[in-house]
């Protein structure tokens, strides 16, 4: 098995991971998000009227589109990333730096090689979003979407392929700003533990695995948290003034929320944000770093 295929793999392992441990909590976030200013007093306001309002299985609503769509998003992130990595370690190599390999990157090297990755990813994730966002916001009265594959098939014969990457360009800079700190942070905490002990990537604890994934989550949520919501904001406005729409372009919604809303719009739905990263970045890395481990012996 080739080095890519392994990479796409492990990270299909890790996205499936990561969406069956956040999706709970992402629901309430994108609701909170996109929420006129006062509809929710807080968290567990928000989730407690979902449970009531909907059922508990409303907080897997349009888990099939993240289901298939994070996986291969997530297997896209790793399998550019690691790409990426081989690309610098190989330079590395021929000036003699990096150590074993060349494969120690330094914080540039790692930052470029996660903007890398999130910027191939952004192709995919912005519609997989896009359609999952419509769906966990949509009523449950009368809704406008059956299901993923319904709202694709309206929205691209209603507004084309535009229409299926709408909020695109602000999806491309979270991405981009998000997963070059992401990745960063988590090679370097590998590395780190990697020179304290003296061992290998693979001897490295799976509880570890956890722990860097989770503050490599934080990491990424400290800088994307504002460029997130206006996305959701993006991604649920009305197509035209007739079906809604607020927002003229991604500026005009920042002005927008900045003069109708305040400051804090830019993290109302933090909390459950907080609580999902640790456990959903947690899961992707063991998942991805586990997968590895079971395809390098094969």
């Amino acid at each position: 098995m080739s080095k890519t295929v392994k990479d796409l793999t492990a990270g299909t392992v890790g996205g499936i991971g990561q969406v069956l441990v956040g999706q709970p909590f992402d629901i309430v976030k994108v609701r909170m998000q996109t929420a006129p200013k006062g509809t929710y007093t807080g968290m567990m306001d928000c989730a407690g009227g979902i449970l009531k309002n909907e059922g508990p299985l409303a907080f897997y609503k349009g888990t099939l589109t993240p289901l298939l769509g994070i996986g291969v998003c997530v297997s896209i992130q790793f399998g550019a990333l690691e790409y990426a990595k081989r690309i610098f370690a190989g330079q590395n190599l021929a000036t003699g730096q990096g150590g074993d390999g060349g494969r120690t990157l330094t914080g540039q090297q790692l930052f470029v090689s996660g903007v890398f990755a999130g910027l191939a990813n952004g192709a995919v994730s912005g519609p997989v979003e896009h359609i999952r966002i419509r769906l966990q916001t949509q009523s449950n009265i009368n809704p406008l979407y059956s299901g993923p594959w319904d709202a694709i098939k309206k929205i691209y014969g209603q507004r084309g392929i535009s229409g299926i990457y709408k909020g695109q360009a602000v999806t491309l800079l979270r991405e981009a700003t998000g997963y070059g700190v992401y990745f960063l942070t988590y090679e370097k905490l590998v590395q780190w533990e990697m020179a304290k002990k003296g061992i290998k990537r693979d001897q490295i604890s799976p509880v570890n695995a956890v722990l860097y994934g989770a503050t490599a989550g934080y990491a990424l949520w400290a800088v994307i948290y504002p460029i997130d919501m206006i996305k959701s904001r993006m991604q649920t406005d009305g197509f035209t003034p007739a079906t809604g729409q607020k927002y003229k372009s991604t500026l005009d919604c920042v002005r927008t929320v900045w003069r109708t809303e305040g400051i804090g719009a830019f993290t109302r739905g933090l909390g459950p944000t907080l609580i999902r990263s640790p456990f959903a970045n947690g899961a992707t890395f063991l998942g991805f770093e586990m997968a590895m481990r079971v395809l390098d012996r094969t």
